[in-house]
């Protein structure tokens, strides 16, 4: 598979021609050619199969270096690692529900002039009485780098079990940095004054429009294996990250 792109669009029709082509329904793992968002879309669209990336997008950093030589070879030898996604409910003033799922994280932001103001639960319990920022996300570890960096949340080691939730230019608390949580909590965020301050909820590239609560929890029993070149793999791409 492949991204619109030239540069993924010749790389696929150069592998096509060398290593030939099959159906999703008969295939034992997927090549994707593309960035992290072709990885993110093609994991999301084949839960099943393991997803080997070659990057012929912008960062790449879950895809492998690209060549068109030794494929199988390199497939054969790839080590796995098991990402569990995140499942996101959001919930919207006249009670529609609605559920998508994120493999990097679910990002609450606000859709309006004004900041948006968040009440935080973890378990049921209150951990957070008011949030007043542009938002704020929970990341897995894979998703970690992504988003979650960018608003100088934690690194997590693809092994640590837990999650990060990060806010986004927080106004008050103005020291709060975030929190460290279990892999298994379940966060909910109630969204206050929804109508003065709407939200959006995101799951990776999934939006949710005007939500007046979310819900999100990881989700155990579903495990996207992405493919990585021997030495090359997803717990020391995370460690490298961080001496960068």
């Amino acid at each position: 598979m492949a991204s619109q792109v030239l540069l993924a669009q010749e790389a696929l029709a150069r592998l096509i021609r060398r290593y030939g082509q099959h159906p999703v329904e008969e295939a034992d793992a997927i090549v994707a050619l593309g960035g992290d968002g072709l990885m993110l879309t093609t994991l999301h669209q084949n839960a099943g199969l393991p997803v080997y990336g070659m990057n012929r997008g912008t960062v790449g950093f879950l895809m492998n270096t690209y060549n068109d030589t030794g494929l199988l070879e390199r497939l054969a030898a790839a080590e796995p690692a098991v990402i569990n996604p995140l499942r996101m409910r959001a919930t919207r003033a006249d009670g529609e529900t609605v559920e998508a799922l994120a493999i990097n994280e679910v990002s609450i932001l606000r859709a309006g002039p004004q900041a948006a103001k968040l009440r935080i639960l973890v378990d049921g319990r209150e951990r957070l009485s008011e949030l007043v920022a542009d938002g704020a996300l929970l990341a897995t570890p894979a998703g970690s780098t992504a988003y979650n960096y960018s608003a100088h949340g934690p690194i997590l080691p693809i092994g640590s079990g837990v999650l990060a939730l990060t806010p986004m230019a927080a106004f008050r608390p103005r020291r709060w940095r975030g929190a460290l949580l279990p892999k298994l909590a379940q966060v909910t965020f109630e969204v206050l004054e929804p109508e003065k301050r709407p939200v959006s909820a995101v799951a990776d590239s999934y939006e949710v429009r005007e939500p007046v609560s979310i819900e999100v929890a990881s989700v155990p029993e579903i495990g996207h294996r992405i493919l990585f070149d021997t030495g090359h793999g997803l717990e020391e791409r995370l460690i490298r990250e961080q001496f960068m």
